[in-house]
């Protein structure tokens, strides 16, 4: 049986261009691997990047925190969303969205059950 095949043609097999050139051959501007990089290229919570979760959280909470010099003070919005959360929004002159209401709502309803709990501990030990 005969066939036209490349695979008799040598030139088919040729890798020459996929062959490592000896050093000498490189081109001088080519960087060292570890060097070549963009300075501040480097994202602290990459999702790509090999950091554990742990790591990411860390870098995460740091990055709002005013007393490592990050520079990155917290805004009266952000103050006030954490006490409540409606006030945002109300700060602006502006209805807070249901999820904020929500989310006021289930803190006001677990505070409720914190103090009957504590109230409940303390007339058990003054019995």
């Amino acid at each position: 049986m005969s066939s036209n095949s490349n695979a008799e043609n040598a030139s088919a097999h040729e890798a020459g261009d996929q062959r490592d050139h000896p050093d000498s051959q490189k081109q001088e501007n080519q960087g060292v691997p570890y060097e070549e990089g963009k300075e501040n290229s480097h994202q602290e919570n990459d999702p790509k990047d090999e950091r554990s979760i742990a790591n990411r959280l860390a870098a995460a909470k740091d990055q709002n925190d005013p007393s490592d010099g990050s520079g990155k003070d917290k805004t009266d919005e952000q103050i006030a969303g954490e006490q409540d959360p409606t006030l945002p929004a109300r700060m602006h002159g502006n209805e807070p969205s249901k999820g904020a209401k929500t989310d006021k709502r289930i803190e006001d309803e677990e505070a409720e059950i914190i103090r009957r709990m504590d109230e409940s501990k303390a007339a058990k030990k003054h019995h």
